[in-house]
């Protein structure tokens, strides 16, 4: 059930950078909102990419990973899907940061995104792994 929950999650975010980067923001957010505020900042890329773009890629990546791992879990795929949500959830603190305090505005589907990151980091760190059944060995 972790990594369901986790799945869910990591695709809500997927979801919100598909609409940011393929529906026109004044569609999406309309003009007046904080959403469009936030989307048309200055702070809209990173390293000259547009966020929702890495969104995807980072979401996608995720996803592959955490569904790969819940198929047939290894030490590996936990380790990236620990990394993964880590460097992602201190991606999202900036950008809460950002809202908050620089572009005083919010991006509703910017909030999915950094909030399901975080509560996906949570899980991960603080849901116990489900063990698997014991099956007795008979003589």
């Amino acid at each position: 059930m972790k990594y369901k929950t986790i799945l869910l999650l990591i695709l809500l975010g997927l979801i919100s950078s598909v609409i940011l980067t393929f529906i026109p923001i004044q569609e999406a957010c309309g003009q007046n909102g904080g959403c469009y505020a936030v989307q048309a900042s200055d702070y809209e890329s990173t390293l000259g990419f547009k966020n929702a773009h890495l969104g995807i890629v980072a979401f996608s990546t995720l996803l592959i990973i955490t569904f790969l791992h819940d198929r047939k879990s290894s030490k590996k795929m936990k380790n990236l899907i620990g990394a993964g949500l880590t460097i992602g959830s201190i991606m999202a603190l900036y950008f809460l940061y950002l809202q908050i305090f620089v572009i005083n505005a919010f991006c509703k589907y910017c909030m999915v995104t950094d909030l399901g990151l975080l509560l996906a980091l949570a899980t991960f760190f603080f849901v116990k792994d489900k063990k698997e059944k014991q099956i007795p060995l008979t003589e």
